[in-house]
């Protein structure tokens, strides 16, 4: 491995201008195909193999033209202080602005509230249900443009009028937080680099293989029906492993040309050596991103491709346009002080480094390290103990939005149940009587509990299929309606359940609606977390054991792993379901954790931590392997990669934590949990659980059968190759006698 990208990073010094040129000549090819896609992204979340996607099936199936997928918007109308809307004016500016509404080019119906009986028992609350005949995401402007100029005619008329559902639904935004946090991370680069020059490659590059990747995702929206959430995502792991991996190749060039060597040798070896790193750290996140395709749900698989293709070209643009770039930059890269020297180091320091210091504190007190971090971190993860999931609705907007306010305006006027309906189909295809099995299961549906009201049935124009609405006595989210939804399930006999009299003849009972999807998608998500972390951390440990020859080392990695993922839902539980400190991170609505956010940060974190681990503890089995002890080892490691690590830690949270001012309730969560994850990660659990749980194994740590030892292939991440290459390859320099030098 090492020699082959050796060979990689001297062919790409040395053709430098043709890999730089077709770089570009890639990104020009990904952004042309961008500009020609016209489709828009997808909203929709499919659960394969659940009842709720078989019942919506259903409906689009039996009741063709009803668009059960397309957008909705409810439009809310309240009366004046003291008046009712079934007073003559106000009546005829509600009916006025319905027709308004019906008449939209992408309209299916607008539902009058008098006549479908949705005026709050007081007169002084009604809603009119929108329909449209396409996605949230797909709506024309000038369809949004005519909702909100109809609401507004009926404001004009004196009433109170606000906006629900997703019919205002738009692609997802971040904030300037965003360009704040790769300025952080341009500022971190060159504190640590000393040299702009050093510093703007590794974000040249990172920029480069984002635009590339989220070019390629917005050319495939249509074709794959990616979610609109993807690129966004692809942007968050591009940027982060993307300035990281180059952080990790330019620092150890820098490294090799203090040491005397020539620019095109010190390329080469610092390909070889931090390139098999990122190769290795490549892998591991790659592996976690696309291990998410066991969940089998298409937003999840959708994403984490999408994501892990974004990983790889960072890997390939680390590899090949940064020795490119390096080729230009020479000994640039340099300090001026440094450069002034002809690139030898200064004297030893008379006093050792941050990394060097606190390894020898670690190492003195392993234990005292090991007890405090594991019982700091044990107590962060509390609160993860009451995660409570769900899916975001209109109620977990922030509460100025017209969304908050129409989705607050249907609970006061007619319970917080109305919000979240359930969907009841009743499949009676095989009934001798589908009358009968409806009105049996309107009787069921209505003495149970949790149930506020039951409408009639509805058939389709065959007869043979039924659309029974039930209006849950609780909120959404709430626990009761979630029971509801398992009761209805009980009561026809489990997922897929038969309901109708004897004589009726079986019919199939199914619940659906977002409410019941959201259950679902939880449920799925539950099911799949214990074989998704089983087959990506097993497959980690086997990568790792080939890259560090070693047992303990891998299933250390993936304990610490558990420990930081663990305390990061404890931190996201605590800000975005407890409140705590809810203001500071801008989250103006509290309520359950997103179904999709356990298992994906836990994908996302598990790759990201493995790239410390692969950074910090390659450079110490480099060291062991020369010759060093354990314990030399260990420092020796802090010595050369812990300001390297601390910088590139920095800069992903400074990434991911940029990503918290979007306007994506998801997004924002995902850039709070993956920057709180890297917190704990790089600067608890790596700088502190790996070198007190090194100490403490000492010559264990890297103990391998010897029956393994045989059988595992030898990647030489450690560059022992190179070590021993011909003379004839070194400047003369570096044929002289360098005995200590490792």
């Amino acid at each position: 491995m090492a020699t082959f990208l050796y060979r990689l990073g001297r062919f790409a010094f040395r053709r430098r201008g043709l890999v730089a040129l077709l770089w570009v000549a890639v990104l020009a090819v990904a952004g042309g195909a961008a500009a020609s896609a016209s489709s828009a992204a997808s909203s929709a979340i499919s659960i394969p193999g659940t009842e709720a996607q078989k019942a919506f099936a259903l409906l689009e199936e039996r009741f063709p033209g009803s668009s059960p997928d397309g957008a909705t918007a409810r439009v809310v109308f309240r009366a004046p202080d003291g008046e009712r809307l079934t007073d003559p004016d106000h009546r005829a500016a509600v009916t006025e602005t319905v027709a308004e509404l019906a008449g939209g080019s992408q309209v299916v119906q607008a539902v009058d509230p008098f006549a479908a009986r949705a005026v709050s028992p007081d007169g002084t609350i009604a809603y009119s249900q929108v329909g449209y005949d396409t996605t949230a995401l797909d709506l024309t402007e000038d369809s949004r443009e005519a909702l909100e100029t109809a609401a507004q005619h009926a404001r004009d008329a004196g009433l109170t009028v606000e906006i629900g559902g997703d019919a205002l639904q738009t692609i997802p935004h971040t904030g300037t937080t965003e360009v704040i946090g790769v300025a952080i991370a341009a500022v971190v680069l060159v504190v640590t680099f000393g040299s702009l020059v050093a510093a703007g490659l590794p974000l040249l590059t990172a920029v480069l293989g984002v635009g590339i990747s989220v070019a390629a995702i917005t050319a495939l929206t249509g074709v794959l029906h990616l979610n609109s959430t993807t690129p966004i995502l692809a942007t968050m792991i591009g940027l982060a492993v993307g300035i990281d991996y180059a952080l990790f190749i330019v620092s150890r060039y820098r490294a090799e040309l203090a040491e005397g060597r020539t620019p095109a040798e010190a390329v080469g070896r610092a390909t070889g050596t931090a390139g098999s790193a990122v190769v290795f750290a490549g892998l591991t996140v790659v592996i976690a991103l696309a291990g998410l395709t066991v969940v089998n749900i298409p937003i999840l698989t959708t994403m984490g491709l999408a994501a892990s293709g974004a990983v790889v070209l960072a890997v390939l643009v680390a590899l090949t346009l940064i020795p490119a770039l390096l080729g230009f930059a020479g000994r640039r890269v340099l300090p001026r002080r440094q450069r002034l020297r002809g690139g030898d180091t200064a004297a030893p320091e008379e006093r050792p480094g941050a990394g060097t210091r606190w390894a020898r504190f670690v190492l003195r007190r392993p234990a005292a390290v090991l007890l405090a971090t594991v019982a700091g971190l044990g107590l962060i993860a509390l609160p993860a103990a009451d995660l409570q999931l769900g899916l975001p609705d209109d109620g977990s907007q922030p509460s100025d939005t017209t969304q908050r306010k129409a989705y607050d305006m249907i609970a006061e006027g007619f319970g917080a149940g109305t919000n979240g309906p359930l969907v009841v189909t009743v499949d009676a295809r095989e009934s001798t009587d589908p009358q009968a099995a409806a009105e049996e299961t309107v009787a069921a549906l209505q003495g149970l509990e949790h149930v506020a009201a039951v409408t009639p049935a509805t058939f389709n124009e065959a007869g043979d299929t039924a659309m029974i609405t039930v209006i849950p006595a609780a909120a959404p989210s709430s626990p009761e309606t979630e029971e509801l939804v398992h009761a209805i399930r009980a009561e026809a006999g489990g997922p897929g359940g038969t309901a109708g009299a004897e004589d009726a003849g079986a019919a199939e009972v199914m619940v659906t609606g977002q409410t019941a999807m959201a259950i679902d998608v939880s449920q799925k998500l539950d099911d799949a977390l214990v074989p998704y972390l089983a087959l990506v951390v097993g497959l980690a440990f086997l990568l790792l054991t080939v890259v560090f020859r070693s047992v303990l080392v891998p299933l250390k990695a993936a304990l610490g792993f558990l420990l930081s993922v663990v305390a990061a839902l404890g931190a996201v539980v605590a800000v975005f379901q407890w409140g705590w400190l809810a203001g500071v991170f801008g989250v103006e609505q509290t309520g359950p954790v997103m179904s999709l956010m356990p298992i994906f940060m836990v994908g996302l974190v598990f790759g990201l931590a493995m790239d410390y681990e692969v950074f910090l503890v390659t450079r110490m089995r480099e060291a062991h392997v020369h010759g060093e002890t354990p314990r030399q080892a260990i420092v020796t490691g802090f010595t050369h990669g812990a300001r390297v690590v601390t910088a590139a830690a920095l800069i992903m949270i400074s990434v991911f934590a940029g990503f918290i001012g979007s306007s994506d309730a998801m997004i924002k969560m995902i850039g709070f949990g993956l920057a709180v994850a890297v917190l704990f990660d790089a600067f608890v659990v790596r700088m502190a659980v790996v070198p007190a749980v090194l100490a403490v194994l000492g010559r264990a740590a890297w103990w391998l059968p010897r029956r393994l030892d045989r059988v595992l292939p030898d990647v030489d991440v450690e560059g022992e190759a190179l070590r021993h290459a011909p003379a004839a390859a070194a400047p003369a320099r570096e044929r002289q006698p360098a005995a200590g030098r490792a």
